[in-house]
C-alpha cells in the first residue's frame, strides 16, 4: 500500500462520487441533445448539477459553464475576457499556473497585450499597492491572480484584489483550482469576474471542470460545433463527469470545516516532525502561517544529498512531488521557486494532504525523509524499486 501525499496534483475519487456517476456509464447513457427519454434524463442531470454548483457559489445556473478541466476554464476566461473587451493590458504574478502564464504570454507574443507582473516579497506575498498603482493609470486591465498556489500553498488576498479591480473597472480572473472545495465563494460578495473549478482536485473525476462567469454576456466560443453550454462550449457533454463534479463539490462544501481542521492538523504534525528531524530544512512560502497558507500543501527544501529525496521516498512507497507534478514531469526548474530566489528545486519536495491521509502516514513519511540524512541509510539504499 502506498502513502499518497501528492493531493495537489490529483485526489483519489470519493466512493460516494463513484456511486453517483456509475449509472451514467451503464444505464443513463443518452446524449443530452437527444429528444428521447434517455436524452431528456441526462439533460436533466446536467441541469441539476449546474444548479447545485450555482447554489454553492450563490449565483444562478447561467453563470456556470462546464469545461474539460481547470486548464480549459482558465484559457477560456483569459481569452474571452481580454478579446471580447478589447483589453490591451494584462496584470498577473510570477506564481501563476502555466495554464494562466502561458496563455497570457501567447497573447503578449502576438502583440495583443502588454503583460505586467505584480511585485512580491521574499515569501511570495503580493503588493496590493503596486496593483493599485498600475490600475490608477486609467487603462482598463485584465487581472489574473490565483487564490492558492499549487506549489508552495500561499494564499492571496483575492477579496482585497477583487475590490481594487472593481474600483478601477478592471476584469478580475482568479485561478481557484487549488482552493475550490476548500473555501466558500460567495459570488454576491466576491467581486470576481471569473472563478475556476476542477473536479479531480476535490475527490471528483478527472477531465471535468467549470468556469464561473459574472457577466450574463456569452463567452467567446473557442470550441465550435453544436450549441452545448448555451453555445459557449461545443461538444457532447461529459454527463458522468458533470454529475461527479457536482457531487464532489457538494461533499467538499458540506464537510469543509471538518476537512480543514483535520488536514491542518496533519500539516502541522509534518512541519513539527520535519523541523525537529532534519537540520537545515527550509519551509517555503507562508506554509507556517495558517492564515495565509493552504492547509493542504507543504513545500520544503532539504539540504543537498547524494540521493534524490523523491526517488528515496518513492522507493519507500511514499508519493510526493518536487515543486508541482507538472514541473516534475518536464524536468524544468520551478518558475515559482525561481521567482522566490530559492535554490535549485531538485532539493525541494511538495507534500500535499487530503482527508484520506492519517497521522500514521505522516509519521512514516517524515521519518523516512529524515532517514535519508543519516549516512547509514544512504549507504544501504536499495537499487530495486519495490
Amino acid at each position: 500500500m502506498r502513502i499518497y501525499l501528492d493531493n495537489a496534483a490529483t485526489t483519489p475519487l470519493s466512493k460516494a462520487v463513484f456511486q453517483a456517476i456509475e449509472p451514467y456509464f451503464f444505464e443513463n447513457y443518452g446524449n443530452p441533445s437527444s429528444t428521447h427519454y434517455l436524452g431528456r434524463q441526462t439533460r436533466a442531470a446536467i441541469a441539476q448539477s449546474r444548479t447545485l454548483i450555482a447554489d454553492i457559489l450563490n449565483t444562478s445556473p447561467e453563470h456556470i459553464v462546464f469545461t474539460s478541466g481547470g486548464t480549459e476554464a482558465d484559457n477560456t476566461a483569459i481569452l474571452s475576457g481580454i478579446r471580447s473587451n478589447g483589453i490591451k493590458l494584462a496584470i498577473t504574478t510570477h506564481f501563476e499556473h502555466h495554464a494562466v502564464l502561458k496563455t497570457l504570454k501567447v497573447l503578449e507574443r502576438n502583440g495583443e497585450i502588454r503583460l505586467v507582473y505584480l511585485k512580491h516579497d521574499e515569501k511570495g506575498n503580493l503588493s496590493i499597492s503596486h496593483l493599485d498603482q498600475l490600475l490608477a493609470a486609467n487603462e482598463r486591465a485584465f487581472v489574473s491572480v490565483m487564490h492558492g498556489n499549487n506549489e508552495i500553498g500561499n494564499l492571496n488576498a483575492i477579496d482585497e484584489i477583487a475590490n481594487v479591480c472593481s474600483h478601477y473597472d478592471a476584469i478580475f480572473h482568479s485561478d481557484t483550482v487549488q482552493t475550490m472545495g476548500q473555501y466558500t465563494y460567495d459570488t454576491q460578495k466576491l467581486k470576481a469576474d471569473f472563478l475556476v473549478g476542477s473536479a479531480h482536485k476535490f475527490h471528483g473525476p478527472k477531465g471535468i471542470g467549470f468556469l464561473y462567469k459574472r457577466s450574463k454576456d456569452p463567452l467567446l466560443s473557442f470550441i465550435n460545433g453544436g450549441a452545448q453550454e448555451q453555445g459557449q462550449r461545443s461538444g457532447t457533454e461529459n454527463v458522468a463527469g458533470i454529475v461527479g463534479l457536482a457531487k464532489a463539490l457538494e461533499l467538499a462544501h458540506s464537510n469543509r470545516s471538518f476537512n480543514e481542521n483535520y488536514i491542518s492538523n496533519l500539516k502541522e504534525r509534518m512541519i513539527y516532525k520535519l523541523n525537529n528531524k532534519i537540520p537545515g530544512i527550509k519551509f517555503n512560502g507562508n506554509c507556517r502561517d495558517k492564515a495565509i497558507s493552504l492547509s493542504t500543501i507543504l513545500s520544503v527544501s532539504v539540504p543537498e544529498n547524494e540521493v534524490s529525496p523523491l526517488v528515496y521516498l518513492d522507493q519507500h512507497r511514499i508519493c510526493a512531488s518536487g515543486g508541482s507534478a507538472c514541473n516534475s514531469r518536464s524536468g524544468k526548474a520551478s518558475h515559482v521557486l525561481s521567482a522566490l530566489g530559492s535554490e535549485a528545486d531538485s532539493t525541494t519536495i511538495r507534500f500535499s494532504f487530503s482527508r484520506y491521509n492519517t497521522t500514521e502516514e505522516i509519521d512514516y513519511a517524515a521519518d523516512k525523509l529524515a532517514d535519508l540524512f543519516t549516512k547509514e541509510i544512504v549507504n544501504e539504499i536499495a537499487t530495486v524499486w519495490p
